[in-house]
């Protein structure tokens, strides 16, 4: 899948969907892979906030969980919807338990793993909760771990992604 534009790599949503980020080609997307019992797991609730506050402008958080790091998401499907849903209240699509790093990480972050963050340091995702910025036209901002979702450099970056957005798209 090397050299395949971003948006057209095959994922599937948690319940069994096949999709792809085609689905939102007109959006801003951030994806992120999440645990949900990680210390940063709180990043839950602004990732939330973020979906609330920008969607209506053509843009969504899409959340893959993955369990690579210290086992940290370990339930099933239905365990990490009733979670996410029931702490923090998600409403952003979920994709299924996603292999971010290694031989067997998925497509899409093989392809993901090779932008650079504002270090200019690529390679693999650090830890849950690494976040890329999907710009319709398949340009990405990578930010690692720690920076949080509210964070002024992520808030700029998806405004300067909404304003590259066609004019009247959804």
């Amino acid at each position: 899948m090397a050299g395949t534009p971003l948006r057209d790599i095959p994922v599937t949503t948690i319940d069994g969907t096949p999709t792809s980020l085609a689905d939102y080609a007109d959006k801003v997307v951030m994806v992120v892979n999440v645990a949900s019992k990680c210390g940063l797991t709180p990043q839950y609730e602004q990732l939330e906030q973020l979906q609330k506050t920008y969607e209506s402008r053509g843009f969504t958080v899409i959340g893959f969980p993955c369990n690579q790091f210290a086992g940290q998401e370990p339930g099933s499907a239905e365990e990490i919807v009733e979670f996410c849903s029931a702490t923090y209240g998600v409403t952003f699509p979920l994709m299924e338990k996603t292999k971010v790093n290694g031989r067997d990480a998925h497509p899409l972050y093989k392809q993901l793993k090779h932008t650079k963050d504002r270090l200019h340091l690529g390679g693999p995702v650090q830890w849950n909760f690494e976040k890329f910025l999907v710009y319709p036209d398949d340009t990405v901002i990578r930010f690692r771990p720690r920076t949080l979702p509210d964070d002024p450099q992520v808030i700029e970056a998806i405004e300067r992604g909404l304003e590259q957005r066609t004019p009247g798209a959804a």
